[in-house]
């Protein structure tokens, strides 16, 4: 083994050994809801796996990985559900493995989204360390394993690789690592159209780079050592080539939706009308909040809803006065935007905010802070919490 070879595999363990309780502590959060998941669906007598992998949005990423695409449902009121509001990353991932092992495509689905979970996880960690430090790297991990649509992490959807991809790109664009963002960013462009918040994050930082650079040129060090000028022109490179790669991914499937529709470059948004997917700024959302005040029982679930989107935005702002880098409060800002102001499903629109793990830093930080006597306590209640709710989901609407 050479010398480089060498220092990686030790940089590596290092990493996996200072990332090491925040994967073993997130794996234990998921295994709980699992546990509680299979549980609750053996009491109803339902399979808990089939919950996790054949049901929903699962359905349709099988459907894409076993024979591509050109799948419709007509709706009796009208309008067409087309698989191809369904970004591929996911599918060909499941085709692959199920091509070179025994799975079946649910089978793949359900591998891809536990090892793109524990990689997300481990994204997080290293953001939040990088950001705030390794306690609050902890933190953040168990947060986002507690949410109390966590257990979406484990079905065969498409949240956990994405956050997964989004994660170690921002930590990328953190670090420097512009090619390695852009990279990142063009998988996530493929993974789902909210991968717009990681191309618009990867932009964003990139152009306030480059304004920095303006402000501190290399005569200095040109002057000094003549070396300054090419360094400084590599690095530019750098950057470019991660902008160039950073929208490829979104923007080609979006380009080939439209070629393969007849439709143009709008033909992927008449595809997400047919789900009636759309941005409306908020509207129908906040209609959808209104008509629950019509009678007193739905008028607490209109609180609640209220409540919820009020913590988000509150989080948010928390990150802003807090100064968190720019790159994650694009991303955050972009993913809490889509979520809140699409006319999607209502129901779905906590299982959308998923990937926007930036807002959880605050909460982190000041967990950080906390006793570990105390903090341990309130994790575990949360957990408990979660994975009972997790349960009573899927057995009953869960995600649509």
């Amino acid at each position: 083994m050479s010398d480089l070879a060498t220092h990686v595999a030790v940089v590596r363990a290092g990493a996996l050994r200072r990332a090491a309780p925040a994967l073993l502590g997130y794996a234990a959060v998921r295994a709980l809801g699992l546990v509680a998941l299979a549980l609750w669906s053996a009491e109803r007598g339902k399979s808990w796996y089939t919950l996790l992998t054949a049901r929903w949005d699962s359905l349709w990423y099988a459907g894409v990985a076993a024979g591509g695409y050109g799948h419709e449902t007509l709706l009796p009121n009208g309008d067409v559900h087309s698989d191809l509001a369904f970004f591929p990353l996911l599918p060909w991932l499941e085709r692959l493995l199920a091509a070179v092992g025994p799975l079946s495509y649910a089978d793949a689905g359900f591998a891809v989204s536990l090892f793109a979970s524990l990689a997300a996880a481990w994204g997080i960690f290293a953001v939040a360390d990088h950001v705030c430090g390794r306690e609050a790297g902890v933190a953040a991990a168990l947060l986002w394993a507690v949410l109390p649509v966590g257990i979406v992490q484990s079905m065969a959807y498409s949240e956990s690789l994405f956050t997964a991809l989004a994660a170690w790109a921002l930590y990328a664009v953190l670090t420097g690592r512009w090619v390695t963002a852009g990279a990142l960013a063009l998988m996530a462009g493929l993974t789902r159209p909210v991968g717009l918040a990681v191309v618009a994050a990867v932009w964003t930082a990139a152009l306030a780079s480059f304004v920095g650079d303006r402000s501190a040129t290399a005569a200095d060090g040109a002057r000094e050592t003549g070396h300054a000028p090419a360094a400084a022109g590599h690095a530019t490179a750098r950057r470019l080539l991660g902008m160039a790669l950073a929208p490829l991914g979104a923007a080609g499937y979006v380009l080939w939706v439209g070629h393969r529709t007849g439709k143009g470059p709008f033909g992927y948004l008449d595809v997400q009308a047919g789900w009636r997917n759309g941005f409306d700024g908020g509207y129908a959302f906040a209609r959808f909040v209104a008509d629950k005040f019509t009678s007193f029982p739905s008028a607490l679930a209109g609180i609640g809803l209220i409540a919820g989107v009020a913590a988000v935005i509150g989080l948010y702002v928390v990150g802003v006065r807090q100064r968190q880098p720019l790159a994650l409060l694009v991303y955050s800002g972009v993913v809490t935007a889509l979520a809140l102001c699409a006319s999607s499903y209502f129901g779905s629109k906590p299982r959308l905010l998923l990937p926007a793990f930036p807002l959880l830093l605050p909460l982190a930080s000041a967990l950080a802070r906390t006793r570990v006597a105390r903090a341990a306590p309130i994790v575990g209640g949360v957990a408990v919490a979660s994975a009972v709710y997790g349960a009573f989901w899927l057995n009953g609407s869960g995600p649509p």
